[in-house]
């Protein structure tokens, strides 16, 4: 299985610790922090991340504008919210402005984070298959269209009664 880098901002140092012990429970992860929007910004330059768990309260810049920015600049990045406020409209704000995939009050449960962050990674890999299984149907459908203007007929079945294929032998 690939291995999923994750970044995880939040101004708590403490929180950090926690959230690094949470995916430490796997190995299919690797997790960096960041204390802050700019510092989660300056590490996105130099690292390759599939998935954001954010903080919204931290000096500066909110989890909100800091994901909204990510959907801007890396929409192929899994956004979370991880917050204290349980306020509806933070939440509203962070789905609507962010497009997260999941928004999380603190205290968390460890199980049902590490649960969201697969099914989230699954769900990715299965829209990527899809995304390529069209592909390669649009050039299959292609290359018929392409050997039925070349042999008029060849792509055309006849089948009796029963469903089995009529075969015309020409001799």
């Amino acid at each position: 299985m690939k291995k999923y880098h994750i970044l995880l901002v939040d101004d708590s140092p403490n929180v950090l610790k926690a959230l690094q012990r949470t995916f430490r429970l796997t190995k299919d992860y690797e997790v960096i922090p960041a204390d802050s929007a700019n510092a989660a910004l300056e590490v996105m330059e130099t690292e390759k991340i599939d998935m954001i768990i954010t903080d919204e309260n931290m000096p500066g810049t909110s989890g909100t504008e800091l994901l909204k920015t990510i959907r801007v600049l890396h929409p192929h990045i899994i956004r979370f919210m991880l917050t204290g406020q349980t306020d509806i409209e933070v939440a509203k704000n962070a789905i609507n402005d962010g497009a997260i995939y999941r928004f999380f009050t603190k205290p968390w449960d460890d199980f049902e984070l590490l649960i969201s962050v697969r099914y989230a990674f699954k769900q990715r890999e299965l829209e990527q298959e899809n995304t390529r299984l069209k592909s390669t149907l649009k050039q299959k459908d292609k290359l018929l269209n392409q050997l039925e203007e070349e042999h008029p007929g060849i792509t055309k079945k006849r089948v009796d009664s029963d469903g089995a294929i009529i075969i015309d032998c020409e001799t």
